[in-house]
């Protein structure tokens, strides 16, 4: 962590921060959602029926 910070210029923190983001896939939820038009009645709407849909589905 330390030799990245110091070849990126930048600080430990932010290394850390960013190789989080990347391997739990959150700057892609951020790319997503920058682009998304739906308002929050819409996303709940969907959010709900993609829960109803894996509960009723064999595992």
């Amino acid at each position: 962590m330390k030799i990245r910070a110091a070849r990126t210029g930048k600080g430990e923190s932010q290394v850390i921060e960013e190789a989080l983001r990347r391997d739990l896939g959150l700057d892609l939820l951020d790319q997503i959602w920058a682009h998304e038009t739906m308002n929050e009645d819409e996303a709940m709407a969907l959010a709900l029926e993609a829960q109803h849909r894996s509960r009723q589905s064999p595992r």
